[in-house]
């Protein structure tokens, strides 16, 4: 069950560009560049309360996020979720008949293991169920 709303991830062709306007006309502070290799994207986070908004931009030709940019343009490309055990919910996820994008978690921003919902069975959003690392 998720506890949270980790982030919201907006897709950008750019992310130096992109972050400039979070950063200069909205004041928001980043954390950095952070290259998620496994999803051949690049990524930065601006924390907003509780939540982040996540600016993610595709390192790779052949990546998904380079395909959504393609067919729909820079804006909002998911939601993440935070849960305490991202396998559990995938696993019941499958159970319940919601189809996901990935068979198994992955790693993800942060040192985190992620897994996505396919739109397919969420009405057109793409959701991400994120676990933190074990502190």
């Amino acid at each position: 069950m998720p506890k949270r709303i980790g982030h919201v991830a907006i897709a950008v062709n750019n992310l130096e560009e992109a972050a400039r306007f979070y950063k200069d006309v909205l004041g928001l502070k980043f954390s950095g560049i952070e290259t998620i290799t496994d999803q051949k994207t690049r990524a930065v986070f601006f924390k907003i309360g509780e939540a982040s908004l996540e600016l993610v931009q595709p390192t790779e030709s052949d990546s998904a996020l380079t395909k959504f940019l393609e067919s729909r343009g820079p804006g909002i490309h998911h939601i993440c979720f935070e849960v305490e055990d991202v396998e559990g919910e995938a696993k019941a996820i499958l159970e319940k008949g919601a189809a996901l994008v990935d068979a198994k978690a992955r790693p993800g921003a942060h040192g985190t293991k992620v897994v996505f919902i396919h739109p397919k069975s969420t009405g057109g959003v793409l959701i991400e169920l994120c676990e933190r690392p074990k502190k």
